[in-house]
């Protein structure tokens, strides 16, 4: 039986997976929707309905002997951590993608494991490595062990961008002369740049939020936002952990905006902004014959340069 231009039966799945969607939504944003308010609330327990509208617990945070720096401490070795992680995973992206060489699946799988092994094995193993060093009381020994988390993010993105990278634009442009590192930082690391901020993105996260590895890793004077949250529910619960979490999923929202904001400025960059005109503008400079090589290869220069084209 049909209504309109589905059947019964197409009509009752389309619902029922709206339903299903729906009910997974609310089952991983309740936990959002019920701390966020317990932070404006003028009680000092975990309870509903709230008593009243306050901003006492925020002013405790930002007054706290132990809130603030461990916030502080999260800034240091998540910026640390992200700057690493995005100059060895983009390193590693380009390598993998411009080499070819036998196991390379293995060296990608070992270079993404730190996102699928779990987080206290990667915790302990950091822990026994880093200990004769003596890194273990120290930012060192934490920026090193969250730069571990955060290098398979970086290295995913930069991959998914150079999947739709053409590699004639790397050839093109050293025809005209250009060096290696020219080329990379006038043609390659523009356009990859979007994967290059998005990993950088989730590294950030996956450092800032990370409390295991800050167990095991970090002295008393190192002592972590997440880390901070994990000791104040063991020793004295308040609502000043509401309102840390509260922060924290507005530091989450906000890098999320910036990801999506990179995204589509890059699918909505005007042609002109591209680098062909560098390429055009260098031939100039160096004769006809580098000339000819630009004006030869225009359809190159727009073709799978950026990951946002969609074939006509």
């Amino acid at each position: 039986m049909r209504t309109g231009t589905e059947t019964v039966g197409e009509r009752v799945t389309r619902v029922g997976l709206a339903v299903l969607t729906g009910a997974v939504l609310i089952f991983l944003v309740a936990p959002i929707l019920i701390i966020v308010p317990l932070s404006f609330s003028s009680g000092s327990f975990f309870y509903y309905p709230l008593p009243g509208f306050s901003l006492r617990w925020y002013e405790d945070f930002f007054s706290s002997s132990f809130w603030l720096p461990s916030l502080k401490n999260s800034l240091i070795v998540g910026t640390s951590a992200t700057a690493l992680a995005t100059v060895l995973g983009t390193l590693a992206a380009l390598g993998i993608w411009r080499a070819r060489f036998p196991m390379q699946a293995l060296v990608l799988a070992i270079l993404i494991s730190p996102m699928v092994v779990p987080v206290i094995i990667i915790a302990v193993g950091a822990y026994f490595a880093f200990a004769p060093l003596g890194l273990t009381d120290g930012y060192a020994g934490l920026i090193l062990a969250h730069t571990t988390l955060g290098v398979p993010f970086v290295v995913i993105t930069v991959l998914a961008t150079l999947s739709s990278f053409d590699r004639t634009l790397i050839r093109a442009a050293e025809s005209l002369g250009a060096a290696q590192i020219t080329t990379f930082r006038r043609v390659t690391l523009p356009l990859i740049l979007p994967g290059v901020a998005s990993g950088a993105v989730f590294a950030f996260a996956a450092s800032f939020d990370e409390v295991v590895v800050a167990l095991l890793m970090a002295g008393p004077g190192q002592r972590t936002l997440p880390r901070q949250m994990f000791a104040g529910i063991n020793d004295n619960i308040s609502l000043t952990i509401a309102a840390a979490a509260t922060m924290l999923i507005a530091i989450s929202l906000l890098l999320m905006i910036v990801v999506a904001a990179q995204s589509l400025e890059d699918c909505e960059a005007p042609r002109s902004s591209r680098p062909e005109m560098t390429y055009a503008d260098a031939a100039r400079m160096r004769g006809p014959i580098a000339r000819g090589i630009a004006e030869s290869a225009p359809h190159h220069f727009g073709g799978q340069a950026s990951p946002c084209n969609r074939p006509s």
